[in-house]
């Protein structure tokens, strides 16, 4: 079965309370980011917290997923590195990129890491399809795509393709942790430092990139909608 194919809605059992629903406003560094999930997934798991969503950005830096090939890090004293042990390779995250950190717990929900990363990208595509953006799976590469058919062709006459969004999850105790990032308006030059996931033959983009001069308010009030489409409800987190 393909992620296309895949039922994406994953609503917890009856009675469940809502989903906390955190953003922060300041540049979160990396070890913090980690230090906080790492409480918080090991406090959900535990019953003592109820699920939570943390949007941030994060100073310019890359992380390197459990799959990361050195030879994609093309220039390692361009910004920090962090080993992290979500799936996935290297990725940048940096101003102007949304990055969500899902911490969810599957045994109120579906224990099925496949049907949650296609849950995870329907969030992004429907994120994007409110913005009239077309994004769309890929079923050899995870994370979410764009057409960009003003570009030249690839060289096997395939119509280019730019990522918008990426993701890189992790699972303890069926709690997830990690998430996903979504490029709103960073500099899309610093993703030059390394290969993105791996992939060479494909570009980046964003949404400024693509003609819309859309503020990260905006942009988190249409994610929080769509997530609340396939997730359930969420609540702020106080």
């Amino acid at each position: 079965m393909q992620r296309t194919e895949i039922e994406t809605r994953m609503f917890p059992t009856e009675g469940a309370p809502a989903v906390r629903w955190r953003i922060s406003d300041r540049l979160i560094p990396y070890e913090e980011a980690v230090a906080t999930m790492e409480a918080e997934v090991a406090a959900i798991a535990d019953g003592r917290a109820d699920e939570l969503v943390w949007l941030l950005e994060h100073p310019p830096l890359y992380t390197a997923g459990t799959s990361a090939d050195a030879a994609d890090l093309i220039d390692p004293d361009r910004f920090p590195v962090f080993s992290t042990g979500r799936g996935g390779e290297y990725t940048y995250h940096g101003p102007g990129q949304r990055v969500v950190y899902v911490m969810l717990d599957l045994k109120r929900r579906r224990q099925d890491v496949r049907a949650y990363v296609a849950a995870l990208e329907e969030v992004i595509i429907r994120t994007l399809e409110s913005m009239n953006v077309r994004g769309e799976r890929r079923e050899d590469r995870v994370g979410v795509w764009v057409r960009r058919p003003e570009k030249p062709r690839l060289a096997d006459g395939t119509m280019a393709e730019d990522k918008i969004a990426a993701l890189g999850i992790r699972l303890r105790r069926w709690v997830s942790f990690h998430g996903l990032s979504l490029n709103v308006d960073p500099d899309l030059s610093h993703f030059g430092g390394i290969v993105p996931c791996g992939i060479s033959a494909y570009g980046v983009t964003s949404l400024v990139d693509l003609g819309l001069p859309v503020m990260m308010a905006d942009v988190d009030i249409r994610f929080r909608d769509a997530f609340e489409d396939v997730f359930g409800p969420t609540a702020n987190d106080r």
